[in-house]
């Protein structure tokens, strides 16, 4: 995909992303989870800084996430953001959802198709 085709996130999924992300990383700061978000939907996604760090500060406030202040490899202050035990079960909960979701979507994209 060339710059120009890259897609905006839709509502709703960035939380998600953001979720699933830290599951799968660790442990990391807000650039880093932006970046690897477009690296994972191989840089079809943008993910500017006025639209991460407001979803950071709601999953936040949502108990899904905590944050602490540390170091970058950079060497700069940075803020980490990592999983609780209520965000490891709302990634779950919502991974689960989707699945249903694309599965129901995909019988209207192909009617002719069996559902599997």
């Amino acid at each position: 995909m060339s710059h120009q085709e890259k897609t905006e996130i839709r509502q709703g999924t960035l939380a998600l992303m953001i979720l699933k992300t830290l599951e799968t990383m660790g442990p990391m700061h807000g650039y880093g989870i932006a970046r690897r978000i477009e690296q994972t939907s191989g840089d079809a996604l943008t993910v500017p800084y006025g639209t991460i760090y407001p979803s950071l500060i709601k999953l936040e406030q949502e108990g899904f996430i905590a944050s602490t202040w540390d170091v970058s490899a950079n060497n700069r202050k940075a803020k980490y953001y990592e999983l609780t035990r209520a965000g490891k079960k709302h990634v779950h909960d919502e991974v689960r959802l989707w699945e249903q979701t694309v599965k129901i979507m995909a019988r209207f994209f192909n009617p002719e198709k069996e559902p599997v």
